[in-house]
């Protein structure tokens, strides 16, 4: 049971990943990556957010197979980052790549910070 949650989970986060990379890379005119930025933040804040409500709230442990491993794990993408900011690096986009990592680091701790502080406070 516990992998085919992550299975179906995994199925509806990659394909949310692509749509929404796509939707937010076609409304910016930049060579910074804000497809890949935006998912792996909005997955943080929802990573942090089910974190909180299996470990404060008692939400079942299939919750978070389901959102966090499956759903976010298939939104959120390391390996594209990191890509992304080779690219940005080999490109003389130095000051871009900087930020991409610094950037993502920040936020994507700044959203998970404020999923858990969200979820436990309710």
């Amino acid at each position: 049971m516990p992998v085919l949650l992550v299975l179906l989970g995994g199925m509806l986060g990659a394909p949310l990943r692509y749509l929404t990379d796509r939707a937010v890379s076609s409304r910016h005119d930049s060579v910074f990556p804000w497809g890949t930025f935006t998912v792996n933040v909005v997955g943080s804040f929802v990573l942090g957010s089910i974190a909180a409500g299996v470990a404060r709230h008692g939400w079942p442990n299939n919750a978070a197979l389901f959102v966090g491993t499956g759903i976010c794990g298939g939104l959120t993408t390391f390996s594209t980052f990191g890509y992304e900011t080779v690219r940005l690096m080999t490109a003389g986009a130095l000051r871009m790549a900087a930020w991409n990592v610094l950037g993502s680091l920040a936020a994507g701790l700044a959203a998970a910070t404020a999923g858990w502080a969200l979820i436990s406070a309710l």
